[in-house]
């Protein structure tokens, strides 16, 4: 119980600064000049996605920690499998229209108001979501026409395929083929366009000056770092054979809790804009 109590209050901590940091950054960009400018709409929403993600864990995570045993009813478990995989594809899409927004804004520099209009963002956030849709419904109609007969023990602090796999009653081999076809492919595909779009600003970039390599660098880095934060961990656990480690109770926290905590330190530390904006805003 120690050990938990210590867990509670380090989660505990994770979490108010998830919410303060993520409403700080929306609050600012919507109430300055930022909200205009194609990034800082994505980023926006990219907090907004965060908040949502990790609160569909979070919490219960949180909460369980002071319980002496870590219950959850079947339909509270399917509810958040299907929400953590909806969120967490919203995040996953908003991430590869902000790696867009960097290559139209290096390589395209005079057409990026005309490419990136306010309605065409706005369409492009609508299909973030109509993807990430698209990306958890059949997940979860799939887990959820599973035949759950055997043991109603977890071995994970939420509910996702994996370890509900562990519960099934029958040969589950054709099912984890399906979820690293869904998951794992989603994820490979997203990364390779987003590695894509920074190879083309690199290719882009090569006859210029070092100043330039420079300013395109200092400009995608924090998308950079937030993107190996959310992909690293999550190609190890969709991206393999559907087994379970225990070390992928360690690695999940490495994309539901740790990526929505540093996101507003990486996006506002480097970016002069964003701290001028919070200075207006809360001066």
């Amino acid at each position: 119980m120690k050990i938990k109590h210590v867990c509670f209050l380090v989660f505990l901590f994770c979490y108010i600064a998830i919410w303060m940091g993520n409403l700080l950054i929306m609050i600012s960009i919507t109430c300055s000049q930022l909200n205009n400018q194609p990034m800082y709409f994505f980023l926006n929403y990219l907090a907004l996605s965060d908040l949502c993600y990790t609160s569909t864990v979070t919490p219960k995570l949180v909460t369980d920690l002071l319980a002496e045993s870590s219950t959850i009813s079947y339909i509270d478990c399917m509810a958040q499998l299907s929400a953590t995989h909806f969120f967490g594809g919203i995040e996953v899409c908003i991430l590869t229209m902000t790696a867009s927004d960097c290559f139209v804004a290096i390589c395209r520099p005079l057409h990026c108001t005309v490419i990136m209009s306010r309605h065409r963002r706005c369409a492009m956030v609508s299909a973030c979501c109509a993807g990430a849709f698209l990306h958890s419904f059949p997940k979860g109609l799939l887990t959820i026409n599973l035949p759950f007969c055997g043991s109603d023990e977890i071995d994970h602090y939420f509910c996702d395929v994996y370890p509900l796999l562990k519960l099934v009653n029958k040969d589950t081999y054709g099912v984890g083929i399906l979820v690293v076809a869904n998951a794992g492919m989603m994820g490979l595909v997203i990364f390779v366009v987003v590695m894509l779009s920074y190879i083309l600003i690199l290719y882009t970039i090569k006859p210029y000056p070092t100043e330039s390599w420079y300013k395109a660098l200092s400009t995608c880095s924090s998308h950079i770092t937030v993107v190996g934060f959310f992909f690293a961990p999550t190609f190890f656990i969709y991206i393999r054979p559907a087994t379970t480690f225990p070390e992928e109770k360690v690695f999940a926290l490495f994309y539901i809790i740790i990526p929505p905590m540093f996101n507003p330190l990486i996006y506002t530390l480097r970016n002069a804009e964003m701290k001028n904006a919070l200075r207006k805003v809360w001066c």
